[in-house]
């Protein structure tokens, strides 16, 4: 476990533990928020069977499946969804608004004619002027497929892929919706993704084009069993993150190859954030990071959000069952194959929910990461020159400078600074760390580490 509150950040914390906002976490002291922890115990495994099995029950949910059939195929799921999601903006005293986005897929890989495809989009809006147009977006596809990615027809109950990351979103927002939050949140179940990622890729073309500030997104997909062929892990979901990025540029390149910033991306960032706060708020349950934009072969909707430079990562249970992936339901030499609902552990997808809520409530509550933020180069010293912009959020308490070995996967120091945009990491070279710089409220929510690049 980090250690990543040290000495010089305790009376910060102290003002605010005494203010009562705040609860001590076992995590070096680090405040954790109250509210966000009756969140987490709120999830309900009860309601999540519930939603898994009632999205088997459509038989199928492909993408070419009928669009107009009330009780079978992709149109009778998607309609039960937004009927879901609605149910629950009620509860939000106005503050969240659901969506049907349709577009017309046209002839593509695996797309034989042109198709509507529809994302049922939920969106929370944040409450604080400085912060609403940050977003944060949560999805699971809610498409199926069996063995052949072009049968249609087939019977394909996709319990685990992927109706467990749908109800992952479905139930966070329930949870979360009655609640406020400084940044905007986003549930979403996408289509199109076994075809081709394509609900996904039309959400994040759209937000990038419309100028959508989307500060991360989570995509959970096969997240519904502790099972599998290698072995059982209940205790552990993978979250798989990019170090270098999708969309990195090739003066961007050049910069992180002269400092040795392969393991700094935005992604990477955010994995990191996703661990810390799963050692906060769920400390029985591991979000392990992987160094991995996704699995061999595989590929899931947090890809098209990397190709438009956001911050995305992946969400998959430790060890997968392919007997139970883009398979046919049947059994032969008594063996069951099949994304059957049998196979999924609605209590493991709840903890895999509860580490996907804290991240986003934490997220939605804190600042954004520092912009701008520099590690001066001007001059040869064993000292480490750090400057930032000021953040933009009108309760903003100050800074913490973070650092860590370079072969270190996570934060292991901290030391609150102030409300300033320039500090000198005295005795510590920049040669020898890596170090970043994160904006801490009132309240003591802390934000992602921002990278710093270096200016002169």
């Amino acid at each position: 476990m980090s250690s990543l509150v040290r000495k010089s950040a305790l009376p910060f914390f102290a003002a605010v533990l005494l203010a009562g906002v705040l609860t001590p976490s076992a995590e070096a002291g680090a405040p954790r928020d109250r509210e966000i922890e009756k969140m987490v115990q709120q999830v309900d495994a009860r309601n999540i069977g519930r939603i898994i099995a009632k999205l088997a029950s459509f038989g199928t949910r492909h993408t070419l499946s009928s669009q107009d059939d009330p009780v079978r195929g992709i149109g009778a799921a998607r309609d039960w969804i937004h009927d879901e999601y609605s149910r629950i903006a009620a509860t939000s005293g106005g503050r969240m608004t659901v969506e049907k986005q349709s577009f017309v897929q046209p002839v593509s890989p695996r797309i034989p004619a042109p198709t509507v495809i529809t994302n049922v989009v939920a969106t929370l809006r944040g409450t604080q002027d400085a912060s609403a147009g940050r977003t944060y977006v949560v999805s699971g596809h809610y498409d199926s497929r069996c063995s052949d990615v072009m049968n249609a027809i087939c019977d394909a109950p996709g319990a685990n892929d992927d109706a467990s990351g749908v109800a992952v979103a479905i139930e966070a927002a329930r949870v979360m919706a009655t609640r406020t939050f400084d940044a905007t949140l986003v549930f979403m179940a996408v289509a199109g993704e076994e075809q081709g990622l394509y609900g996904s890729a039309y959400y994040a073309q759209q937000a990038k084009q419309g100028g959508v500030d989307i500060a991360g997104m989570f995509t959970n997909d096969i997240v519904g069993s502790a099972d599998g062929e290698n072995g059982r892990d209940a205790r552990a979901v993978r979250v798989f993150s990019e170090g270098v990025p999708t969309s990195e540029t090739p003066a961007q390149a050049a910069v992180r190859q002269s400092v040795g910033g392969e393991n700094d991306g935005v992604s990477r960032q955010l994995a990191r954030f996703v661990n810390e706060t799963a050692e906060q708020y769920v400390p029985s349950f591991d979000a392990r990071m992987y160094y991995r934009r996704d699995r061999y072969l595989r590929g899931g909707d947090q890809i098209p959000f990397l190709q438009q430079g956001y911050a995305a990562v992946r969400f998959t249970e430790v060890h997968e069952n392919y007997l139970h992936q883009h398979q046919d339901v049947r059994v032969e030499d008594g063996v069951q194959y099949g994304d059957l609902l049998a196979f999924v552990e609605n209590d493991y997808v709840a903890r895999v929910t509860q580490v996907n809520l804290a991240a986003l409530a934490v997220l939605a509550r804190a600042p954004r990461a520092p912009g701008r933020t520099a590690i001066v180069t001007s001059r040869l010293t064993n000292d480490t020159d750090l400057r930032w912009d000021a953040n933009p959020e009108p309760d903003i308490s100050g800074y913490e400078v973070v650092w860590r070995g370079t072969t270190e996967p996570q934060w292991t120091h901290s030391r609150f600074v102030g409300n300033v945009t320039s500090y000198t990491v005295e005795g510590l070279s920049k040669d020898n760390f890596q170090f970043g710089v994160r904006a801490v409220d009132k309240q003591g929510h802390r934000g992602p580490a921002a990278f710093p690049t270096p200016a002169s």
